[in-house]
């Protein structure tokens, strides 16, 4: 329980702006009312739930998979991975791509829904990393055939790593302008 002096006290540490919006908000029908942009609240709502179609090609994958484990556990995070391509909205290309896996690297970026985003982990999926120079069949980058939004340098990088390019995603999703993205194709 709350005394008076406790809240005198918190309220006369608060600036006059914070108290006026306490007022205004205190006397509207309701109780308190949050206002927002709708694509403000979306956006928020789509970079705390990204599910990412584990896209493991090679060691990449080993580190990919030790943070969706119990150490660094991407779940708290909203990041579920997805078995499917149609309930992901993230893909993480983790490894080196070969010129063969190229095609259905594509086919699986086109099967997901919109809005979606790429990772590319590891030097291998950003530019080819060790093996193109020395290899016929290795891509220069998987950006050359998926749009990537991320990139997370290291062979292999860590889990950190991983978990610094969500992050760097998510600010990106809660900034960008979707919705209207979205009316001016449509129009």
């Amino acid at each position: 329980m709350i005394t008076a002096q406790q809240r005198d006290l918190v309220q006369s540490s608060r600036p006059a702006s914070v108290e006026k919006a306490i007022d205004v908000l205190d006397r509207l029908r309701g109780g308190s009312v949050v206002l927002t942009k709708v694509e403000t609240l979306l956006n928020w709502s789509r970079a705390a739930s990204l599910w990412p179609l584990g896209f493991g090609l090679a060691c990449c994958a080993i580190e990919m998979m030790a943070a969706f484990a119990g150490r660094f556990d991407l779940d708290r995070m909203g990041v579920i991975p997805r078995a499917t391509p149609r309930q992901a909205d993230l893909m993480i290309v983790a490894g080196r791509c070969t010129i063969k896996m190229a095609p259905i690297t594509r086919r699986l970026w086109e099967q997901m829904p919109e809005p979606k985003y790429v990772i590319s982990m590891g030097s291998c999926a950003t530019c080819g990393g060790p093996f193109y120079y020395d290899n016929y069949s290795i891509l220069k980058g998987v950006d050359q055939i998926v749009p990537v939004d991320v990139y997370i340098p290291g062979c292999p990088p860590r889990p950190e790593a991983l978990i610094e390019g969500i992050l760097k995603l998510q600010e990106k999703i809660k900034a960008g302008p979707f919705l209207r993205r979205v009316a001016a194709e449509g129009a």
